[in-house]
């Protein structure tokens, strides 16, 4: 035993002397020995980030939409904050101090020892009159960076803005490489090609002590790599033809949208009411950003791509296409104008044929080109026969390009709504509803929904007889054209004979004598124009004018589709609209005898409409 306690002791005598010669050599390390402190100086390693050049924004001719300016942001580091002059502070960048409190809340949530943003978007003359005072200050200092600058107060909705990332995009693994202090795209084509705008970016790795004194590069930049510019855009958009749809549709809700249907491309994209761009950039956006969220007339929405209406009398051209696919009536085949049936709103002759149909715009004509297309005898029950043939009437629709993202590069494209049988079993039970339970939809009302943005490309469709190439904005991306997929044609189910037979009716719409659209008509200076007038019921209020066309009729340069709600009548307000549209490209001016035209629709929708014809 006594053999085991000295034992004990030798081993707590050999720990003790480890322990004192850590102790001494810690000592000696730390406080007489200066060269390691000095080599903790020197291997700080600092990471730099380097922010790339945006990709610049041009229109179809060249003109700068969207550039870069450059703006500069304070930075916080809340462990280096020390003894700070809230008062003096505040009263140097003229912000309250509750916005102090909060931000540098926010910069301890995030880190205590990265940098992130107090106050972002600080002008060169903003920054000049902080600059000098900063360094009494510690803890905060400035990043300089390019912010987006616009050359156009037009197309809100299809350039979009850029913005920074939020604390809910930062928590998802999408937005993994941004951190604090970074912006990007939030809507529009700047959302949609953040990938090609943003660029690629550069990182420094500098040695600095620990008062920030840089040291020199590490190991001569060997792990540096430089920032790489983000892609410039060519859009389609034609800026003049962009302009005069917002001015034409001042006062109204509504869209304008038109496409070239030779190519796709999209030449002006009206959601009104629209606002300025620059609104949502630069100090205060926030602040303007919430007024306009508050607007009780939803600027911020954007109609053409997520607004869904029935189309109205503008889809009884698809409902003829499919009936002449089908094999059920012929261009010469008549029906007798039967109110029994369903109201027309148009005096006409009779027995109306496929173009005196379309002319006037018949509701029983088109009543029973969908019956004889759904009640083919596809079954002895009256039921499963109208079932099947709604099916079947559901694919040859859905070849148009409804019910469907059309695949425009833009977010938030809306599909839409082409019902099928199993959305009616679901409401009314299966097989307890029959063709009157659907004849709304062989005029285009009922449970169909569709964007300003597909009943335009259905004006390319009827244009191109029986195609269309995907809508789109971006002409090129860098020096390379645009995506591959917008290249690609895509048919519908119907033969482009059928479409032959059903633009002489289109074009009697507006350039016969009497025709529903005969306000869009341009025969005067020389030009056909192909299209179809709606008004659509609405329940809620006033009902809605729509116009579909395109012209010139046999060599087609521009379709265009037009929404505008609570007015009424499509051949009133719509169809006028979009003449001057077609007209404004086609020739680049208005002729003089139509500026009444352009002085009298611009302005609220209540002109449109008697006051006997309002809810």
């Amino acid at each position: 035993m006594q053999y085991l306690e000295g034992r004990k002791f030798v081993v707590l005598g050999i720990f003790l002397a480890v322990a004192v010669v850590f102790a001494v050599r810690l000592f000696h390390i730390q406080v007489l020995d200066g060269s390691y402190k000095l080599a903790a100086d020197r291997n700080t390693l600092q990471r730099i980030v380097q922010m790339p050049y945006r990709g610049v924004i041009y229109d179809r001719n060249g003109k700068i939409l969207v550039q870069n300016t450059p703006v500069y942001d304070l930075m916080v580091v809340p462990r280096e904050v020390k003894n700070l002059d809230t008062a003096r502070f505040c009263q140097l960048l003229q912000m309250p101090v509750q916005e102090l409190r909060d931000g540098l809340r926010d910069a301890k949530i995030y880190s205590r020892v990265k940098a992130s943003p107090l106050v972002q978007n600080l002008s060169t003359p903003e920054l000049a009159a902080i600059q000098d005072n900063l360094i009494d200050f510690p803890g905060f200092s400035v990043k300089p960076r390019m912010a987006r600058s616009y050359q156009t107060q037009n197309m809100a909705h299809a350039l979009g803005y850029v913005g920074p990332v939020s604390p809910v995009m930062l928590a998802k693994p999408k937005y993994a490489k941004y951190v604090p202090g970074d912006f990007l795209g939030i809507s529009g084509i700047e959302s949609y090609y953040e990938k090609e705008l943003m660029g690629r970016r550069g990182v420094q790795y500098r040695m600095v002590n620990v008062r920030g004194i840089e040291k020199g590069a590490f190991r001569d930049g060997e792990f540096d790599t430089l920032s790489v510019a983000g892609q410039d855009l060519h859009l389609s958009i034609d800026p003049e033809l962009q302009k005069y749809g917002e001015y034409l549709m001042q006062g109204k809700k509504g869209s304008v949208v038109a496409i070239d249907p030779k190519t796709g491309e999209i030449l002006a994209f009206v959601s009104a009411p629209s606002f300025d761009p620059a609104m949502l950039t630069g100090k205060g956006s926030g602040n303007r950003y919430m007024e306009l969220l508050r607007d009780t007339a939803r600027p911020l929405f954007d109609r053409p791509l997520a607004a869904a209406y029935s189309p109205g009398s503008v889809f009884k051209l698809v409902n003829e296409a499919i009936a002449l696919q089908e094999g059920v009536v012929t261009p010469y085949t008549g029906f007798p104008c039967n109110w029994k049936l369903v109201r027309c709103t148009h005096r006409h002759e009779y027995p109306a044929n496929l173009t005196i149909a379309t002319k006037n715009s018949c509701n029983p004509y088109f009543y029973q080109v969908m019956f004889a297309t759904v009640r083919q005898g596809r079954s002895p029950s009256k039921f499963e026969d109208v079932a099947l043939g709604l099916a079947d009437w559901r694919k040859h629709v859905t070849s148009f390009g409804l019910a469907q993202h059309l695949q425009v590069d833009l977010p938030g494209e809306r599909m839409g709504l082409i019902p099928s049988p199993a959305f009616y079993d679901k409401r009314y039970g299966h097989h307890r509803w029959t063709y009157k339970t659907i004849y709304s939809l062989s005029i285009g009302q009922g449970e169909i929904q569709v964007t300003p943005l597909q009943m335009a490309n259905l004006m390319c469709i009827f244009a191109n007889r029986g195609y269309y190439y995907a809508p789109h904005f971006v002409r090129s991306v860098g020096n390379r054209g645009p995506l591959s997929r917008y290249r690609q044609r895509h048919y519908t189910s119907v033969d482009s004979s059928h479409f032959n037979a059903i633009v002489p009716g289109m074009v009697a719409v507006v350039d016969g004598r009497g025709g529903t659209g005969e306000n869009a008509s341009l025969l005067d200076v020389g030009i056909s124009v192909a299209g179809k007038t709606g008004t659509v019921q609405n329940y809620h209020g006033i009902d809605h004018a729509t116009f579909g066309g395109f012209a010139p009729a046999n060599d087609p340069k521009i379709a265009i589709s037009v929404f505008i709600e609570n007015a009424g009548f499509g051949g009133s307000s719509a169809a006028p609209l979009a003449g001057l549209m077609m007209e404004k490209y086609l020739r680049g001016k208005v002729a003089p005898w139509r500026h009444r035209w352009e002085e009298w629709l611009p302005g609220s929708a209540d002109r449109f409409v008697s006051k006997r014809n309002r809810r």
